[in-house]
């Protein structure tokens, strides 16, 4: 199934600065090959489902095994059936009103 995510991923490590983590985080998306976008607040990706969710299951285990004692991810999914539908077709959406 074909989904349209967007992640953040916050590690709770007790330092100020998280950006080792969360570069390590946004790397393992990108090793997916899917389409990823990173954003201030996250990252953006679109393909298959399951390989998103096994995306994310690896980056737990990746960050915990690193030392990080707590992860928070927050996750926005979309999946529809009636359209094929991919970021940029949502943002050309958008931004010509179509």
């Amino acid at each position: 199934m074909h989904a349209i995510a967007d992640i953040c991923v916050v590690p709770i490590t007790g330092r100020i600065s998280v950006r080792e983590e969360v570069k390590r985080a946004h790397q393992i998306l990108v090793e997916t090959g899917l389409p990823v976008n990173l954003h201030a607040y996250g990252t953006n990706i679109e393909g298959d489902l399951d390989t998103i969710l096994a995306a994310l299951k690896r980056i737990h285990e990746e960050l915990h095994r690193s030392g990080v004692p707590r992860i928070s991810t927050n996750l926005r999914l979309g999946s529809r059936i009636d359209k094929k539908q991919g970021i940029k077709d949502k943002l050309a959406a958008v931004k010509g009103g179509a």
